[in-house]
This record gives structure tokens, C-alpha cells and sequence, in this order.
């Protein structure tokens, strides 16, 4: 069993940067795809980034493209998410996630283990 800690949310103002960090440890994750969701008070947990397991291919949905950057260092069992030019409307819980599958992963359901988030608040 994989464990997930995410650490780097807070509160930053609207166009600042956060980045964000997701610290593996139990099983070897190297081989496998990763993911960050974010959840919104009241609103379902949605698909935010995903890198394969090389770290060689990213994906992200359109409202962070240009601004997040998704990043692995298997060496260190570490994902990253880069988050510049924030925006009050990514203000959320962010959370990172492990896939069993080695290539991209765009769906929740894709995601077998997650960590217990981390609160980011853009303000306005």
C-alpha cells in the first residue's frame, strides 16, 4: 500500500504562484501514473493534471493549461504541481493521487490511492 502526503497550499493572492508537493512512501510508485484533483466547497473533486510514470507525458485540463505544471522526481518518490498566475477560481483542496495504470489517467476512477489534501486559497 502506497501512502500520499501533499504539503505547499495556503493563501497567496490572485496572480501569485504556489507550488505544491506529494511525498510517496510504501510501495514503488515508479511505475505508475499520478494525478492531482482539486475539490471546491460544494462541488464534485475534479481532474486537475496527470504525468505517466517516466514523467516523459503530462496532460491538464484546459483551465490550468499555460499556468500548472506537472512534474515527477522518481528518484525522490515526489510529484509536483506548479502553480503560477493563480486565480480565486482555483481556490479548492488539492489532492495527489496514484494510478495503477503506467500511462495517463484522467478519470478518478483510474486512481487506487490518495492523500489527505491540501487546502489552496486564492484571494481576489
Amino acid at each position: 500500500q502506497v501512502q500520499l502526503v501533499e504539503s505547499g497550499g495556503g493563501l497567496v493572492q490572485a496572480g501569485g504562484s504556489l507550488r505544491l508537493s506529494c511525498a510517496a512512501s510504501g510501495r514503488t510508485f515508479t511505475r505508475n501514473a499520478m494525478g492531482w484533483f482539486r475539490q471546491a466547497p460544494g462541488k464534485e473533486r475534479d481532474f486537475v493534471a496527470t504525468i505517466n510514470w517516466s514523467g516523459i507525458e503530462t496532460y491538464y485540463v484546459d483551465s490550468v493549461k499555460g499556468r500548472f505544471t506537472i512534474s515527477r522526481d522518481n528518484a525522490e518518490s515526489m510529484v509536483y504541481l506548479q502553480m503560477n498566475s493563480l486565480e480565486p477560481e482555483d481556490t479548492a483542496v488539492y489532492y495527489c493521487a496514484a494510478s495503477l495504470r503506467l500511462g495517463l489517467a484522467y478519470e478518478g476512477n483510474d486512481y487506487d490511492t490518495w492523500g489527505q489534501g491540501t487546502q489552496v486559497t486564492v484571494s481576489s
